[in-house]
């Protein structure tokens, strides 16, 4: 079964989800990021404005697809296209069709708009309702 995280209070988002990608990079896993197409053209813009030696190599859904199928992170708008299932970073409103093919999930909640935190509730009530055990990390008291 899919292990659920969300991790609550990111300050901001974009800038969570490149240190995420970086960081699961490192670790040698894939991650797949979903997100709506205006979110992953900022978050492609960002991940390549990186200092080098903070380089994420990644691509968008729409590349070739011996890139797609190369790159150890792909942004893409629907996850169900992924080529690979490890890790799946959902930046939509919703839940993203298609998780339950992925290790893992992690919701990414901001710490100021309440809308994307009532969002992030129906989610989590949405997982928590088919049994998924869910972890809560809290992105504020990691900080601190």
């Amino acid at each position: 079964m899919t292990e659920v995280a969300f991790h609550f209070n990111a300050p901001d988002k974009l800038a969570y989800a490149c240190r995420f990608a970086r960081k699961v990079q490192r670790s040698g896993a894939r991650l797949v990021i979903a997100a709506p197409p205006d979110t992953l053209a900022a978050l492609d813009r960002m991940l390549w404005a990186l200092a080098p030696q903070d380089f994420v190599a990644h691509c968008l859904g729409d590349a070739d697809e011996d890139l797609v199928q190369a790159s150890p992170v792909l942004l893409t708008a629907d996850a169900r296209s992924a080529p690979h299932h490890e890790v799946l970073l959902n930046l939509h409103a919703e839940v993203p069709e298609g998780f339950g093919r992925f290790d893992r999930l992690v919701e990414v909640v901001s710490a100021q708009d309440e809308l994307d935190r009532g969002e992030a509730r129906a989610r989590w009530r949405h997982y928590a309702s088919r049994g998924y055990a869910i972890t809560r990390h809290d992105l504020v008291l990691k900080a601190g």
